[in-house]
């Protein structure tokens, strides 16, 4: 089952790879810029799961028509922000590669993997201190050509899993759902 994947995977990449239309109209760069929502499920006894909404920014840079490098920044809260003893914020810095399928004209649907960091405030984790850990998405989405230069990117959908100490119990991993919509410019 894993080998017939890789296979068809493996294909696909090829044939984007030597599509006349995926070589002449891949953008070297696009930068997005959106709506985000995490569901956070801290894992920690006695904090439940909960809502985080707020915005991601990145910027994509192409090797080729199908791979390429990917820097994403986001900014979250639970959006009790007057509130600084209960209001949560998170935020998350990743980076890395990205695989796109450019065979039709308008809809690029695509693929990506970022590793990096995530910075929470006590409030957020419902602890003491703010924390800093690792973070890590695995994912994808599709994304929509408006325009030569301006494209919107309907739904993007990722597991974000981060590594939050929890008191006594030490560094544990918190699975995570990120959801992001938005718009983007190709250059």
């Amino acid at each position: 089952m894993k080998l017939k994947l890789c296979v068809s995977l493996l294909a696909v990449l090829l044939l984007s790879a030597v599509s006349p239309y995926a070589q002449e109209n891949a953008p070297k760069v696009d930068v997005f810029a959106g709506y985000s929502y995490v569901q956070a499920n801290p894992g920690v006894t006695g904090v439940d799961s909960f809502h985080l909404h707020g915005g991601n920014a990145s910027v994509g840079y192409n090797l080729t028509s199908w791979l390429g490098g990917v820097a994403d920044f986001g900014g979250y809260t639970n959006g009790n922000v007057l509130n600084t003893q209960t209001s949560g914020t998170f935020s998350t810095y990743l980076f890395g590669p990205r695989v796109s399928y450019r065979h039709d004209a308008r809809i690029t649907p695509f693929g990506q993997v970022l590793f990096g960091a995530v910075h929470a405030n006590a409030a957020a984790l419902g602890t003491p201190n703010t924390q800093n850990a690792f973070a890590m998405t695995a994912g994808g989405g599709v994304d929509y050509r408006l325009l030569d230069h301006f494209a919107i990117r309907p739904f993007q959908a990722e597991y974000l899993m981060t590594r939050f100490g929890e008191g006594t119990l030490g560094t544990r991993t918190q699975n995570n759902l990120r959801v992001s919509t938005g718009f983007f410019f190709r250059f």
